[in-house]
């Protein structure tokens, strides 16, 4: 055999080899692109921090503004010419009985509430009696003898047990609601 008739056999291995290096480096460059592209895809659309924030509060005053919308509405007066509305009260059956701070004396109060939203907002009180009344003893117990005597101490007790009322009927409906807070009965001893 002749040199000629002879393959060459340190030409094929060397080309083989280079094949293989390019469609590596193909195929790297091509997961890589992609993976670079699907990246830049999924993160293309996103708001700086200062904006995602401010979305964000918008998105939570529209949602507030839908619940106001949805909630309990107010119940306008008939045959009024000025914008007044109908006022629903609702008073507990039992009288609250339980101590003042710092004193031996006790305080029997009988409570009722007001609002000037529809029928929903007095069911929920009806429903939820037993968990306000809770609140409400935790309320008064909180108060001194000093603190409920007068006109001034009756009014911060009954703004205190409004605020109590609304936050309980919020946390569990989404509404207070209860813009009034009377004392039908008040006895300290």
């Amino acid at each position: 055999m002749t040199d000629a008739a002879l393959p060459d056999l340190d030409a094929r291995p060397k080309g083989r080899f280079l094949k293989k290096i390019l469609m590596w480096l193909l195929f790297a460059l091509l997961l890589g692109g992609g993976g670079f592209g699907a990246g830049f895809y999924v993160s293309g659309g996103r708001l700086s921090p200062s904006q995602e924030v401010l979305r964000l509060i918008e998105l939570e005053t529209a949602i507030a503004d839908a619940d106001t919308e949805t909630g309990p509405k107010r119940i306008p007066r008939e045959k009024s010419e000025t914008t007044a509305f109908e006022t629903r009260y609702h008073e507990f059956p039992d009288p609250l009985t339980t101590n003042l701070k710092g004193s031996r004396r006790f305080l029997q109060i009988g409570v009722g509430v007001s609002t000037q939203y529809d029928e929903s907002v007095i069911a929920h009180v009806e429903t939820h009696a037993m968990a306000l009344r809770s609140d409400m003893l935790a309320v008064i117990s909180g108060f001194s003898e000093e603190d409920v005597e007068g006109t001034a101490g009756r009014e911060a007790l009954a703004d205190a047990l409004k605020t109590a009322i609304n936050t309980r009927l919020e946390t569990l409906e989404g509404f207070g609601g209860i813009e009034s807070v009377f004392f039908p009965s008040f006895v300290l001893q």
